[in-house]
């Protein structure tokens, strides 16, 4: 059975925080949340769908996981959050109009959809909807061992410290730091736990 990576899937923080730092500017209310939006959209339908079938309905992991995710009825919605195509035609909307909050949206989303395209395997999506419904299966994974998931996942938690010490530099007030530290510890802590646990074993 095909399996997509349950709780490394939902690789949201790190996204997040690749927003916030290349979208995001201190003192742009605007920008900060088109970062952060664009960061977190395309991963927006999946959390809503497997969160409704883990907490409400109860269904078990492995189906919602191993058999929904890869469903005819997920991968449609995938399709259009997901859409290089879509997101671009947003991008040249948002900057014909300036618009600086959906700009950085838009920017974001496209950041969010190259990390995807570049380190899914079994689980990728179809990112050039509507024009194919090719799908890109990559050799590298940011989860699955099979396809060098520890190492990247390490390379991204690495990235990842690296731009939270940045912001935490960059942004001054007690929310954004807060936030800051927020997103890092719920990218980080679970490498670091599973390394030890590993490393026990």
């Amino acid at each position: 059975m095909r399996q997509a990576g349950e709780g490394k899937q939902l690789n949201t923080p790190a996204h997040l925080i690749m927003g916030l730092a290349l979208f995001g500017k201190p003192g742009d209310r605007q920008r900060i949340a088109g970062g952060l939006a664009g960061g977190l959209i395309p991963d927006l339908s999946l959390y809503l769908m497997a969160g409704t079938h883990l907490l409400i309905l109860k269904t078990p992991p492995r189906v919602v996981f191993g058999q929904m995710y890869f469903s005819e009825d997920w991968q449609r919605v995938f399709r259009i959050d997901n859409s290089f195509v879509l997101w671009g035609i947003g991008l040249a909307l948002a900057m014909s109009l300036k618009s600086r909050w959906a700009t950085a949206m838009c920017g974001a989303a496209l950041m969010h959809l190259f990390f995807d395209f570049t380190l899914h395997n079994n689980d990728a999506r179809a990112h050039f909807w509507p024009i194919t419904t090719w799908v890109f299966q990559s050799p590298l994974s940011y989860w699955d061992p099979r396809h060098f998931g520890r190492i990247v996942g390490w390379v991204e938690v690495g990235i990842c410290l690296l731009l939270a010490t940045w912001l935490w530099q960059r942004y001054r007030s007690v929310a954004m730091r807060g936030l800051i530290v927020g997103l890092t510890a719920v990218e980080t802590l679970p490498h670091i736990i599973f390394g030890f646990m590993f490393a026990a074993g």
